[in-house]
């Protein structure tokens, strides 16, 4: 997304223990800003004076929350337990400075997931697999995703994995951009 945009950046992994974040008793909403601005941290802290992004999602259904699938069998389960509920996406952004936060944005989709059928399941699988297996929600929007659902409500980019416009405003806003 941040290529698309024009965005000039380098990819760096941050150093997070993101299982003990998630493990919190927290709202997804607050869990993505959480690990948002925990990964802009640990990279920042590095890279004095540059601006680091940091982003995570979190995907729930029914009040259970649904990290990126482990194997094909239980991306697969994750798509059962999906089918015919709402899928609640949770997708934050955050931008830090000498390890400080400087700006932060949550956004949260609402992803209606018609019924699937095992066929359906099994044949979505084999088309998208492994791709899919390093998407919480076990979706590509960009790819087959698009098809397990009957209704989406949210912004497009949150959904694809980070709130964009928001963070293209913000880093206008800090002369990271042309205006």
């Amino acid at each position: 997304m941040l290529v698309a945009a024009g965005v000039d950046h380098e990819a760096v992994a941050a150093n997070v223990d993101e299982s003990a974040v998630k493990l919190s008793l927290g709202e997804p909403r607050s869990i993505t800003l959480d690990l948002a601005a925990a990964k802009a941290l640990d990279v920042s802290r590095s890279r004095p004076g540059d601006w680091v992004i940091g982003s995570d999602s979190v995907v729930s259904v029914d009040g259970v929350r649904y990290s990126k699938p482990k194997d094909r069998e239980q991306a697969a389960e994750h798509l059962r337990a999906f089918s015919g509920r709402t899928m609640l996406l949770s997708s934050a952004v955050a931008l830090a400075n000498s390890g400080k936060i400087g700006w932060s944005h949550p956004e949260t989709a609402r992803l209606e997931v018609r019924p699937l059928n095992e066929k359906f399941i099994q044949d979505y699988l084999d088309a998208e697999w492994p791709e899919v297996g390093y998407c919480v929600g076990v979706f590509r929007m960009e790819g087959r995703g698009v098809t397990l659902f009957d209704r989406i409500e949210g912004n497009y980019f949150a959904i694809l994995g980070m709130p964009l416009l928001p963070l293209l405003g913000a880093l206008r806003d800090r002369g990271l951009m042309a205006a």
